[in-house]
């Protein structure tokens, strides 16, 4: 077993799934794969039509949603230290998988690859379109954001 897989399973925020590793303070799904020096982050989020409550959202306003958000988690080598590889963007009817590989810096490559999910989910959340009634797991996230900004002393939503 190498030093960084031996960091991923003494991390307190990743449990070992299988060949991987996947975040336990995370929204959607999350998978970190180590293969010697290089860790492989991949970040399963829901597209805008499969969140929302009723089938509403023209394809127009789907495809804008998308292209905005392969556009921003370009920027995801600026979350870390660590080196990484240019991220893919998929897509299908309702998910979007978002890959990048990481530069294991022994000592931080956990947390290296926390910011890498963290940002993913981050930019997904900062791409929610108000108007919309939204399915139940984002309703709670959009009001848990709501409640945080409320005790912080944030005036208004932050979305």
């Amino acid at each position: 077993m190498s030093e960084v897989t031996a960091e991923f399973e003494s991390h307190g925020k990743f449990a070992e799934r299988g060949e991987g590793f996947e975040p336990t303070t995370n929204d959607w799904d999350a998978v970190v794969t180590v293969d010697g020096g290089t860790v492989t982050v991949a970040v399963t989020v829901p597209t805008l039509d499969a969140v929302v409550e009723e089938d509403v959202v023209a394809g127009v306003v789907e495809d804008g949603w998308f292209e905005t958000f392969e556009l921003r988690v370009e920027d995801v080598e600026g979350v870390t230290y660590a080196e990484t590889g240019e991220p893919t963007v998929e897509r299908d009817a309702a998910e979007v998988t978002v890959t990048t590989t990481l530069d294991a810096r022994p000592g931080n490559a956990p947390d290296d690859a926390l910011a890498v999910v963290n940002y993913v989910e981050g930019t997904w959340f900062e791409g929610i379109i108000p108007g919309y009634d939204y399915v139940e797991p984002v309703q709670a996230m959009r009001e848990r954001a709501s409640q945080n900004a409320s005790e912080t002393g944030t005036q208004g939503t932050p979305l």
